[in-house]
């Protein structure tokens, strides 16, 4: 089992590093960075939506790419998967970033890693924390609209379909408590929780009238109308999410899962989380450097694409 574990954890972690760029692109992170900054600067729910594409990303086929690209002839794209369409975003700054990095070190960084640097940016830009991210991935060549489809856990996900999910992935429960810590910040759409705010029971009483003021319950009628994930601070990285599943304010069944889905030790970490957010900052920093190690492609694999939206 020795060589086994040896040979996957290669697989998985082969020749990413946090200095792969040092020599050949010294100015990429101050040059994401501010690219970064200015997005949220002009709309601080973007940063969620720029973090959310890397998990979108990861989950499907590993971090490399292919959420970026656009259909063609002869790809169909990620972005009409029911867990991306009319939902995903931040395309265009995606663009921004990678036309500035270009700039500066032409042909030199991938799309897979501009989206892992970026979700860190706008997790430390809107008050998380921060860590060194590990590059060194290539792009993808090709997309799986199919993989889209059942790799990235629906909103309605039971906790053992979340863990399950997670667990194909290499990614533990108390992973999948801390990177659903991410519902700190960012909107979802009232067809993802229309179900939750009209039907369930454990949904506290006037956090769900007021998500129904906003969510009509007729299907059809302002399914794409807004709410904030958190309630309290939806654009500040912090722990008040975990509060929120302790009061059955989870927006999400998925979210509420965590706290209510007869788990003992994904309800125990996300106690854990509600009382400290310096012990959710470092579990959320271990797992999303875990979640970036998801089958990247290196050495000769992929490419360097130049327009993240289309292969060279």
């Amino acid at each position: 089992t020795s060589i086994l574990f040896f040979f996957f954890f290669g697989v998985c972690s082969a020749q990413l590093s946090t200095d792969f760029y040092s020599n050949s692109c010294p100015k990429l992170y101050s040059t994401v960075r501010s690219v970064v900054d200015s997005a949220i600067q002009a709309e601080a729910r973007m940063g969620a939506s720029l973090l959310r594409l890397f998990f979108h990303d990861c989950f499907v086929n590993g971090c490399d790419g292919s959420i970026l690209l656009d259909s063609t002839a002869t790809i169909t794209g990620e972005k009409g998967a029911l867990p991306n369409a009319n939902s995903v975003r931040g395309f265009d700054v995606v663009d921004r970033i990678k036309s500035a990095v270009e700039s500066v070190c032409p042909g030199v960084v991938s799309c897979a890693d501009v989206l892992a640097i970026t979700a860190r940016d706008s997790v430390e830009i809107l008050g998380g924390p921060s860590w060194n991210v590990k590059v060194g991935r290539r792009d993808s060549k090709t997309a799986s609209l199919s993989a889209a489809n059942n790799g990235i856990p629906p909103p309605t996900s039971s906790l053992a379909t979340l863990v399950s999910r997670y667990n194909a992935l290499g990614l533990s429960q108390k992973d999948l408590v801390a990177l659903s810590g991410a519902h700190t910040i960012g909107q979802a759409r009232c067809t993802t929780f229309r179900a939750r705010i009209y039907n369930e029971t454990d949904v506290e009483a006037s956090f769900a009238q007021l998500r129904r003021n906003g969510c009509p319950r007729s299907a059809g009628v302002g399914d794409n109308n807004l709410a904030p994930l958190d309630v309290q601070t939806p654009t500040r990285f912090d722990n008040d999410y975990f509060r929120n599943l302790l009061s059955q304010r989870g927006l999400l069944h998925s979210d509420q899962e965590l706290y209510a889905g007869g788990s003992a030790s994904t309800a125990s970490d996300v106690r854990t989380y509600a009382a400290d957010s310096n012990a959710f900052g470092r579990d959320f920093v271990a797992a999303m450097i875990r979640m970036g190690d998801i089958s990247p492609l290196t050495g000769s694999n992929g490419e360097i694409r130049t327009n993240c939206r289309r292969v060279n």
